[in-house]
């Protein structure tokens, strides 16, 4: 059996546009099947040796497939992930508003979608596997996509069009802490009805979507981290409340919505495969 789990987060310059990296290569542990939830990131998975099978995607009208490599977009509906005993990789957690500078495409594009990363970046993908292929660790298997994604930056920030509009920067980190969208709107100086037009362009949800994903993601993290403490004494209630959740079933609602399950049964499922993490998670 091989199990290997590594996290790194990016570099101080990277760090506007991407939260972190993790890598991931698993043999012989048996088929697995694992939901890649609804986060405030875009997922970039470059695989190793084995591709990435999803079975559903978020858009349930998008067919399964295998991927080399993919491009996520943010999302309200889980994906199911699966493999057979094996999955490698490298994944990187890339900030929605980073997408024009990196991709060449606003987050909105790419909203639900899972995308052939070869159809965003054309062949530079697979030299950066084959680099990736090449490297003999963890560290340098970062170091490789640190870089190129550096370079893509550097090439494409300059342009006036890569950066999002500073009303949009300010409402999302308003956002992520928590503040209401009204306040949110007149904080920018804008209407709640122009800002929902400009966030579903450049971050692929609208804002109420965006805080409750954002509160969402903060949750199920803490759970995680209170199953991985032998006797804690939080329990999921204490958890729900600590994050801004009126009470068990308020939590109930969304993990429903956003895991495809309550979250008894989605941690009991979760535990016996891939954790995610830190916005950065193995296979999504």
């Amino acid at each position: 059996m091989v199990r290997e789990f590594a996290r790194r987060p990016a570099a101080p310059a990277l760090r506007p546009w991407v939260a972190g990296f993790s890598g991931y290569r698993e043999a012989g542990v048996g088929p697995v099947r694992h939901r890649g939830l609804p986060s405030p990131w875009m997922t970039l998975v470059l695989t190793l040796d084995d591709p990435l099978v999803v079975a559903q995607h978020p858009d349930p009208g998008q067919p399964g497939g295998s991927f080399d490599a993919l491009v996520g977009g943010l999302h309200r509906r889980p994906a199911l992930i699966v493999h057979d005993g094996r999955q490698s990789g490298v994944q990187v957690a890339l900030h929605p508003l980073a997408a024009r500078a990196v991709l060449g495409v606003p987050a909105g594009e790419l909203a639900s979608v899972d995308a052939d990363a070869d159809a965003v970046f054309g062949a530079e993908v697979d030299r950066v596997r084959e680099q990736l292929l090449a490297a003999p660790d963890w560290p340098t298997r970062f170091a490789v996509v640190e870089d190129w994604l550096a370079g893509r930056l550097a090439r494409e920030a300059t342009a006036v069009a890569a950066a999002p509009a500073p009303e949009v920067v300010r409402a999302w980190a308003l956002l992520r802490r928590g503040v209401r969208v009204e306040a949110v709107a007149r904080h920018v100086g804008w209407s709640a009805r122009h800002l929902s037009g400009r966030f579903r362009t450049e971050v692929g949800l609208s804002p109420s979507t965006l805080a409750r994903v954002s509160r969402f993601d903060r949750t199920r993290q803490a759970l995680q981290a209170s199953q991985a403490v032998p006797a804690s004494p939080r329990t999921i209630a204490d958890v729900a409340a600590e994050h801004g959740y009126a009470d068990h079933a308020h939590l109930d609602r969304d993990f429903r919505e956003f895991a495809g399950a309550p979250p008894r049964r989605w941690l009991a499922e979760e535990f016996r495969s891939v954790q995610d993490g830190d916005g950065a998670g193995a296979a999504r």
